[in-house]
């Protein structure tokens, strides 16, 4: 080891421990009360975190508050197959569905889902149900009555009779596959029991599960598809990403390591990041939130930031015990150094989270509060509890004395490591030219590219699983066999009581209907006006020439007396119209949206009202709305706020567009990137691009702030930008490399978002470290080389003897004294 210089020894020996902050004295001067409420506060969230649930709710994934949301849940109960439902297919491998043991086995399936907790049982529609009827025209007029006869039992003549009552019950395509293999169980679900609590989802899902288990061993086919089987998959899948997170943490592990070669103080780092973990895990419970499919990864992201801030810390204390300064003032020093810089950056990760709250959408809503309670803690056992644990344990001295090899060498006069020695050459006129050129290029490339970015969901079924998952081959069975897609947007046309089946009404939505099925994403269409079509034909021996909208209101009256409840409600104040669409698309969804808007204007009256809308696809037809309005705006609020931040912490609008740049870059390309990927701007892509920009910042602080230090003690760019990746830039390479090992794991995940997450987050902690590493420096020899200034003080005192000719004051105006 290098020999320390005397001057830090006697600044090392002389080191008042009643000097610093009053924050620094409050802390390190009583440790242990420190460390003791740290632990105490851990057992006691430990504890809590044990009662922590993993659920999601229908409700909390929906803009609850957009006016066609608002239109949905206000007419909700009167509105039949489009809120929270299951659907169950029940299929016959062996034949069709007119076979006794089939059904049997049909009605003890129906019978046992009646029963589960959470059902509609009011609302729930089989064969078996008697609200499942049929209608037909015979010499006398209308009949009708349950769709299974009076007296069946399973013969060869209840069979047929059966099939009748089907062809004429209009159910074919509805509950009855085209192909007659299949038939649908329809399950509605409550939000909460009658004891009020909420339907757990995951108990829902495994009930289902168990009973596609048990009747398929009897011989049938079982599909699933609905929101909450859906979840139930994600829960599952979630439980899958736990080893992912287990698998973050060992990889973060060797790697810190592998840098240190000291295992006390690896330890201690993924130690205090995992108590930061616990600490948030702990909170939520207690604050009364839960974690869902969506904010199960915010725990990573709280771990991975941990490491970052704590490897820094460490490293600062580290390189200071090398240079033979005792561990508990190397740790107060660190303290010094680095904590205004680290909690900027936690502020600023902080309100990369926060700002999600703009988003009107519960679930986003969570997400962000259980990450910036997350983040919050950090600053407590990151930026707080590590050092003074640091300050009891130290670092190994074999630790220590690798820690400075490079600053040792270049003391002597050797030449600099080939990577410091090529990042340095940035801090010079070509190649800033160079980087800055190319910096500029890829970034109008990425915003050509942006251009093309869509909004929501790109994939058909289930976006959130992968494509040949069992919940997506059970949506493409369900489109296959039932000849309709399974994304359902419906107009809801509201009248005076008694007034649905005026001729006025059923005329403007006839017209609607029939415009609708022009537009090239629509399949098919359904609603009382289209059914008094085909009872007026079927009236006339099905002559194509009665298919007609006739004014006639007598007619008009009978046809509704016996239409199904879900064309209109009991009252006869609101009328159904359902558009089966060809997918999910944004664009398919806003050609239609808007379509129907402009019809509602023109034709919206003081008593009629065309209202949109419900059904899956009207939903997300809204939350795309709400995400595209937010998307803009909140990548306007977190680049805001980091600004500030950031010109808080420099003083120099310079420093901070230095800072800044390289974030924006990143934001660009990711964008690029998920439209080469095929990812659109949704819910659950939505939070990552806030999240880069965050948490990128980071890198800029640690590095960015020394580099100014120096500066302004007079060293050229080339010498401070040196200190600088000597100090923080190698951890800042570590970190960013280390993340992206660890979240990149993630594509392997059954859970398709969460794939797109790691893969999204990986690209941006290399890009916003590389920026760091490589623009920043570039952009620093334009607008900074020549504008700092020396402002320091003639002495330098005990706290610069962590750094070579550090001053006595930092980047962002913190004394060392």
């Amino acid at each position: 080891m290098k020999p320390v210089p005397s001057s830090d020894v006697e600044a090392a020996d002389a080191f008042d421990p009643h000097s610093g902050s009053l924050l620094e004295r409050a802390l390190f001067n009583y440790r242990l009360v420190v460390v003791l409420l740290c632990a105490i506060i851990t057992a006691i969230l430990g504890w809590q975190a044990t009662k922590l649930e993993l659920n999601a709710s229908f409700e909390k994934t929906i803009p609850a508050h957009h006016p066609y949301i608002q239109n949905f849940l206000r007419y909700q109960s009167e509105l039949t197959g489009l809120g929270n439902a299951v659907r169950v297919a029940v299929e016959n491998p062996e034949g069709t569905i007119y076979d006794a043991s089939y059904l049997d086995a049909l009605q003890r399936l129906s019978d046992e889902i009646f029963l589960l907790p959470g059902v509609d049982r009011v609302r729930m529609k089989s064969l078996w149900t008697p609200a499942t009827r049929w209608v037909g025209v015979t010499e006398e007029g209308l009949e009708g009555g349950p769709v299974i006869p009076d007296g069946y039992d399973g013969s060869p003549a209840s069979l047929e009779q059966l099939r009748a009552n089907i062809a004429r019950s209009g159910e074919i395509g509805q509950l009855v596959a085209l192909d007659a293999r299949s038939s649908v169980i329809y399950v509605p679900l409550l939000a909460r029991d009658a004891g009020g609590r909420e339907l757990d989802y995951a108990v829902f899902a495994e009930h289902l599960e168990a009973l596609r288990t048990k009747y398929e061993a009897e011989g049938v086919g079982i599909h699933i598809t609905g929101f909450a089987k859906l979840v139930g998959d994600l829960i599952d899948g979630v439980r899958v990403v736990l080893v992912f997170f287990a698998l973050a943490v060992a990889i973060a592990t060797a790697t810190v390591f592998w840098y240190t070669r000291c295992v006390r103080s690896t330890l201690l780092v993924v130690a205090a990041s995992l108590v930061a973990v616990v600490w948030q895990l702990g909170l939520l419970p207690t604050l009364g939130y839960v974690l869902d499919p969506y904010s199960i990864l915010v725990p990573f992201l709280v771990f991975a930031i941990g490491m970052s801030h704590g490897a820094q810390k460490m490293n600062g204390i580290m390189q200071d015990i090398g240079r033979g300064i005792d561990k508990l003032v190397a740790a107060r020093f660190t303290f010094r150094r680095l904590f205004l810089a680290g909690l900027t950056a936690l502020l600023a990760d902080a309100v990369g989270f926060a700002v999600l709250l703009v988003i009107d959408i519960q679930v986003i809503r969570e997400l962000a509060i259980a990450a910036s309670i997350g983040v919050a803690v950090l600053i407590f056992t990151n930026l707080i509890l590590l050092p003074i644990l640091l300050s009891y344990t130290g670092v190994s001295a074999k630790a220590a004395a690798r820690s400075l090899r490079e600053e040792t060498a270049d003391a002597a006069g050797a030449d600099k490591h080939p990577v410091w020695a090529f990042l340095d050459r940035f801090t010079r006129r070509g190649p800033a030219a160079g980087a800055v050129l190319v910096a500029a290029v890829m970034g109008a490339a990425g915003m050509i590219a942006s251009t093309q970015l869509k909004i929501g969901d790109l994939d058909p079924g289930a976006p959130e699983l992968r494509p040949d998952s069992r919940y997506n081959r059970d949506v493409a069975f369900m489109n296959a066999a039932y000849g309709a897609s399974s994304d359902v947007l419906a107009v809801m046309v509201r009248t005076p009581d008694g007034y649905c089946s005026q001729y006025e009404t059923l005329n403007k939505l006839d017209a609607l209907e029939w415009q609708l099925r022009q537009i090239g994403g629509v399949e098919t269409t359904n609603s009382l006006a289209l059914l008094n079509r085909r009872v007026l034909a079927g009236l006339n021996e099905g002559n194509p020439k009665w298919y007609e909208f006739l004014p006639n209101q007598d007619m008009l009256n009978t046809v509704t007396a016996g239409a199904p409840r879900g064309l209109y409600n009991d009252s006869c104040s609101l009328l159904t119209l359902y558009v089966f669409l060809r997918d999910h698309k944004a664009d398919t969804l806003a050609q239609v949206v808007d379509y129907i808007e402009a019809f509602a204007q023109e034709n919206d009256t003081e008593e009629v009202k065309f209202l949109l809308t419900a059904g899956s696809a009207g939903i997300e037809a809204a939350t795309n709305i709400v995400v595209k309005d937010a998307w803009r705006e909140m990548l306007f609020l977190v680049y805001g706020a980091v600004v500030v931040l950031a010109f808080i912490a420099f003083r120099s609008w310079r420093a901070v567009v230095v800072a800044v740049l390289p974030l924006m870059l990143t934001s660009v390309l990711a964008e690029a990137l998920m439209v080469a990927l095929g990812m659109g701007v949704k819910v659950a892509t939505l939070p990552v691009i806030a999240l880069g920009v965050g948490i990128g910042i980071d890198y800029a602080l640690y590095i960015l702030s020394v580099t100014l230090a120096q500066l302004r003690a007079g060293k050229s760019l080339s010498e401070a930008y040196y200190r600088a990746l000597l100090f923080t830039g190698k951890v800042v390479m570590l970190t960013g490399v280390t993340l992206a090992i660890g979240v990149v794991t993630w594509v392997a995940s059954p859970i398709k978002f969460q794939a797109d997450m790691g893969l999204l987050l990986a690209f941006m902690f290399l890009w916003n470290m590389l920026g760091a590493l490589i623009l920043l420096p570039s952009l620093a020899y334009w607008l900074l080389e020549r504008k700092v200034t020396a402002a320091v003080p003639a002495a330098v005192n005990a706290g610069a003897a962590a750094i070579p000719s550090v001053p006595l004051r930092t980047a962002t105006g913190c004394r060392q004294d």
